[in-house]
Parts: C-alpha cells; sequence; structure tokens
C-alpha cells in the first residue's frame, strides 16, 4: 500500500455516525487516526459492539468547544476533519430516536425544530445550531491553524468540513443549512489567511442513510433516489418537477431573506434539491473525505456528484454491481 501524502488525521466526532465512517475509511487507505469527542469512548453499533478496526484508532476525550484539551494532537496531524453537527435543535434525542428506529419521536423533533427554536435569544444556548454547526468547528479550526504557526509545509494541510446539502427545508429550520454554510465561509476566510499552507473541503452531502445504522433512512433515501433518477432520464424538453417548484419559489419569494450574508432562496428549492440530488451511503461520504484528504487538488465545495467521482461511481455506472449500493 502506498503511504498517503496525509498521513496523521485528527477526525473531531470521530464516534459518531458519519465521523466512525470516516475513520474507518482513513484507516483502509493507511493513515493514522486519532478521533476526539466529549465522551473519548470508542465507537460502538447500536447493539454496543466494537468492531475489529476500533483497536486501530487512538480515542480522546475532548471538547471541539475548548480545543485547548487536545492541542498537543493538532501539532501533530496532517489533517483535520471535522463532523460535528446537529440536524435538530433537541440535544441528540433525534439521533437516539434515529438509531431506535422510532418514528414518532423524529417527527417531533423536526417539528419542534421549526416550530420551536426561532427565539434569537436562544440561539447562544449549549447544543444550539450555532455552537454546533458554526461555533465549534471555527474554534477546531483557529486552534488548528494556531498548531502550525511558524511551520512550512510540503503542502497544504487539509481542514475538511461536514457541511450539508439543502434538501430538508421546511421539514428542518433553516438555520440548520444557514449555519452550516456561515461555517464554510468563516472557515475558508481563516484559511485563506495563510496561503498554500491550508486548504479547505467542505462536503456537502445529501440525505445520508444505512440500513442497518440509521433503518428510517433507507425508505425516504429509496424515494429521493428514484426521484433523482427520473429527473436525470426525464428527455429534454419535458419539465422536470424540481424546475417547476423552483419556478414557483421564485415566483412567490421574489426576494429571499438572508442570514448573516447566508441567502438560501425560498424553501421550494430546498424540496426541488431533494427530489433531484441522490441521497448518499454513509460509507460513500467517509470514502470521498478519505480521497479527499489525500488529494491536493480536492479544495472547496464537495457535492454529491463530486463525491461519486472521487471514488469512481458516475451516474453513468451506478447501476453496475461493483459500485452501486443498494438499499438494503
Amino acid at each position: 500500500m502506498a503511504v498517503p501524502s496525509v498521513q496523521k488525521i485528527l477526525v473531531v466526532g470521530g464516534n459518531g455516525f458519519i465521523g466512525s465512517a470516516i475513520c474507518r475509511a482513513a484507516l483502509a487507505k493507511g493513515m493514522q487516526v486519532t478521533s476526539v469527542s466529549s465522551s473519548g469512548r470508542p465507537y460502538t453499533t447500536p447493539k454496543g459492539h466494537s468492531p475489529a478496526w476500533t483497536s486501530k484508532v487512538t480515542w480522546l476525550k475532548g471538547s471541539a468547544q475548548n480545543p485547548s484539551t487536545f492541542s498537543n494532537v493538532l501539532a501533530e496531524v496532517h489533517g483535520v476533519v471535522h463532523t460535528l453537527g446537529t440536524l435538530i435543535e433537541d440535544g441528540g434525542k433525534y439521533k437516539q430516536a434515529l438509531r431506535e428506529g422510532d418514528v414518532t419521536k423524529v417527527i417531533g423533533s423536526a417539528l419542534t425544530s421549526v416550530f420551536g427554536s426561532q427565539n434569537p435569544l436562544n440561539r447562544s444556548k449549549q447544543g444550539s445550531y450555532e455552537d454546533v454547526n458554526h461555533d465549534s468547528a471555527l474554534r477546531v479550526c483557529e486552534a488548528f491553524l494556531s498548531s502550525g504557526e511558524g511551520t512550512q509545509f510540503p503542502s497544504p494541510r487539509p481542514f475538511v468540513y461536514i457541511s450539508a446539502e439543502d434538501v430538508f427545508r421546511p421539514l428542518i429550520s433553516a438555520r440548520y443549512v444557514e449555519t452550516k454554510r456561515e461555517a464554510e465561509r468563516d472557515i475558508e476566510a481563516m484559511l485563506s489567511a495563510s496561503p498554500g499552507q491550508y486548504r479547505g473541503v467542505y462536503i456537502r452531502p445529501s440525505l445520508v442513510y444505512h440500513a442497518h445504522y440509521r433503518p428510517l433512512t433507507t425508505p425516504a433515501a429509496a424515494i429521493f433516489d428514484l426521484s433523482a433518477t427520473l429527473h436525470r432520464k426525464l428527455p429534454q424538453g419535458i419539465p422536470k418537477p424540481s424546475q417547476v417548484l423552483r419556478q414557483l419559489g421564485n415566483a412567490l419569494s421574489p426576494h429571499p431573506s438572508t442570514s448573516e450574508n447566508v441567502s438560501l432562496g425560498p424553501s421550494l428549492n430546498s424540496i426541488a434539491n431533494a427530489l433531484s440530488i441522490p441521497p448518499i451511503h454513509v460509507d460513500h461520504v467517509a470514502e470521498a473525505v478519505a480521497l479527499a484528504l489525500m488529494d491536493n487538488s480536492v479544495s472547496g465545495i464537495v457535492g454529491v456528484q463530486r463525491m461519486r467521482e472521487l471514488i469512481g461511481w458516475s451516474f453513468e455506472n451506478e447501476h453496475n454491481p461493483q459500485t452501486a449500493q443498494k438499499f438494503t
């Protein structure tokens, strides 16, 4: 196995759903992996098992809100992947509901997100969109930059931020995607202050699914994948549902509101995205992240199509049994 250019990485939130998949994928590429999380415990499956690969990861306890708790590690790694994020402001209860397959709790959390968390006075609280999706990432990025002060690197150190595609509105509060976009913008501004020394990679998955670890995501993923496939195969000249929704949204909301210079457009645009952008398996996200870490040419926004290109899965060969991920 060839030695990767990025040999040591830190995964913030490495024992989570996406973080654990990234740890596993990076190990398969020959990287040394350290995970930091609030518990410091190794990843376990929903049934409480620790897979064999977890013995190859260094599991540390630390706080993304206070990177001094693991700053010594930042000086040693070649790249950082920040996976922390909250889809719903409920202290992580929705994640437990997803693991358990509890539809009622998931829907209840989503409704609370949209209708119960709009008070701006609540946005500074711990566990809020601002705290988890934005502030924690900036603190880690700042500490990562500080760890390299006075050092010249042979290649840019990658900072990979797990962002998101805009596919969840209006079911999920717009603040979820807004804070992700604000984080992308602010991280890029920080990294740009050290040209040639760092590169930002902003991974934007759509609906991330896994049949066994997130069973509730599978039916939705199958529906959205079928919709995206139909959109691609509709003959030219026939209006696509996503196009109709975008036109309707622009007509109804010609002047969409902005937040912190981030404009998402009408909510109908988000629904159009959900119908036209295929879902992506968590292992495919992780594989794309590992390859992005190793490839200095990868920077900026990486959407679903770019992730598929990185892992060698184009739309043309999506039904090849050697590359396609089935909904099982």
